[in-house]
């Protein structure tokens, strides 16, 4: 992990359908497959100042179809992937319980935010979470960040017109790279 300064901002992101298409139950390195320049986009917000943080709900585990090792394997190819460009994501938060177990972390709550904000000094009124999903929105909103973006990929464009009368607190990009481009000029016209 690395280590973040103290009061840093910080981009959660969702996984899959915000920065890799959403194969179901995907569990396989050789799948991933990212959107396009979403890779380039993560390296353009570590250069703005962002602590990278992914924050995934992972229910293929809970649900037996997949086990916690593989989903270690994805990342591992995700992170080696951002390493070749630089990129360190800091960490990576998942909650491997189906959505009818208990679990302390699956968003929307915004316990694996907080963890992240105590273990690395961040600070979440000047952090962002991107999501393609409502619960992605809602566990930056649980969590006190300064927006909640929902990107069109995945199921963000079903939950654009889902979920209309709920977005009035979110923003609503095309995709990854768009919504990376959004917050670095948010931030930056502070």
């Amino acid at each position: 992990m690395t280590e973040a300064n103290p009061g840093q901002p910080a981009v959660f992101l969702d996984r899959d359908g915000t920065l890799i298409l959403d194969k179901d139950y995907l569990h396989k390195p050789e799948e991933v497959e990212y959107f396009p320049s979403a890779l380039e986009a993560m390296k353009r917000l570590q250069d703005a100042g962002f602590f990278l943080v992914m924050v995934t709900n992972q229910s293929g585990v809970g649900r037996a179809y997949f086990t916690m090792q593989d989903v270690e394997n994805v990342h591992a190819k995700i992170r080696a992937d951002l390493a070749a460009l630089g990129v360190t994501l800091a960490a990576i938060y998942t909650a491997p319980e189906a959505p009818d177990q208990p679990s302390r972390g699956r968003k929307p709550s915004p316990a694996f935010l907080h963890d992240a904000r105590d273990a690395f000094g961040l600070d979440l009124a000047r952090s962002y979470m991107i999501g393609d999903k409502f619960i992605d929105l809602e566990a930056g909103w649980n969590a006190g960040v300064k927006r909640s973006l929902l990107v069109r990929t995945g199921y963000g464009a079903n939950t654009e017109i889902k979920e209309a009368a709920q977005l009035k607190n979110a923003v609503v990009v095309d995709g990854f790279a768009q919504a990376a481009e959004w917050m670095i000029a948010d931030f930056n016209h502070r």
